[in-house]
């Protein structure tokens, strides 16, 4: 009799056991069914720029930016001095695939036709360029400059050595200097990446007129939204 109570009792306990189990699986937090998720995708990348100047270690305000040669969409090389009478240089990092620079390609054509004539020339730069990359070969760039007549240089950065010394991180990131080539402004082109109609703030504009006016920008710093640079 009392092998048989033992026996009862461990049955009782086990079955009390299996059904917490079972309460709690049904209760535990997880994904929804369907593979449905809320939120951001996993491994997503925002688009705002994360690190402080001091971090990423390129020029500051203030810096006065070296001069290269690089080459241009057309075969030839392009210098900063190559630009007679220049009061300023709108240096922009962008690139061919990234969405965000696709969305600045009119809004970069209208600067450059608005401001090229009074001294301030657009100057693109592709970081992203390599052989190895069929959307971001110097093929490529070629082939998107002439697609979006593109009225200013389209440089490639093949080497990989311009851009971390001014110190670009995403695309498209500005960069405007001024006559003497001192760092005036870094970071976005406006507050408006997806809309060009419901732009508030032109952070880039602004400040090509503060230094048309000789002033210096009221805004000379603010985080660039893009895709981070991949130059590999």
């Amino acid at each position: 009799m009392k092998t048989s109570n033992a026996g009862l009792m461990v049955i009782l306990i086990l079955c009390s056991f299996l059904t917490t189990t079972s309460i709690n699986a049904q209760n535990r937090k997880g994904p929804p069914p369907n593979g449905e998720r809320k939120g951001p995708p996993k491994g997503g990348h925002g688009p705002e720029q994360t690190k402080t100047l001091d971090e990423i270690g390129g020029y500051k305000i203030g810096d006065v930016a070296t001069d290269f040669k690089l080459k241009n969409v057309d075969n030839s090389m392009f210098s900063l001095s190559d630009i007679d009478n220049a009061k300023g240089y709108i240096v922009v990092f962008t690139c061919n695939e990234c969405p965000f620079a696709k969305m600045y390609e009119e809004r970069l054509i209208s600067l450059h036709n608005e401001y090229a004539s009074k001294g301030y020339a657009v100057i693109a730069i592709n970081p992203n360029v390599s052989k190895d990359n069929q959307k971001e070969n110097f093929e490529a760039m070629q082939k998107r400059a002439k697609e979006k007549a593109f009225p200013f240089v389209y440089l490639a950065d093949e080497k990989h050595e311009i851009y971390p010394k001014y110190g670009a991180v995403r695309t498209p990131h500005v960069f405007l200097l001024d006559k003497e080539r001192k760092v005036q402004y870094i970071g976005t082109i406006d507050d408006n990446a997806r809309s060009a109609n419901d732009v508030k703030v032109k952070y880039l504009e602004n400040a090509i007129q503060a230094l048309q006016k000789g002033e210096k920008p009221k805004v000379n710093f603010t985080k660039a939204i893009g895709c981070p640079v991949k130059s590999k």
